[in-house]
């Protein structure tokens, strides 16, 4: 069987965007958390790229990938800033714990 590019990409993004959903979903660490919105932004990153090729404008969809990792990676290093921040105020990184804030 020969496979396109376009199919194996494809199905890096549908497999991308299950593991990351999948990630957000059974965790409750906010380091994990993290990581799986990380996870799910690649898969968003390739279903970009992918659809610029597609569409024959390829250099729109590689400057619109770069946007989403710049945005992401801001969101990312927020994202573990804050688990820190939460870590020395709580003692845990467990998203249950962090209703003890609400005083």
């Amino acid at each position: 069987m020969n496979f396109s590019t376009s199919q194996i990409a494809f199905v890096a993004v549908i497999g991308l965007l299950l593991i990351g959903f999948y990630g957000l979903l059974i965790t409750r660490n906010l380091i994990k958390v993290v990581v799986a919105l990380q996870i799910l932004v690649k898969g968003a990153i390739v279903a970009l790229v992918l659809a610029g090729r597609m569409n024959g404008q390829v250099n729109l969809g590689q400057s619109m990938a770069l946007t989403v990792i710049v945005a992401d990676t801001i969101v990312a290093v927020i994202g573990l800033a804050l688990a820190v921040q939460v870590r020395r105020h709580i003692g845990s990184l467990d998203l249950k714990n962090l209703t003890s804030l609400r005083r």
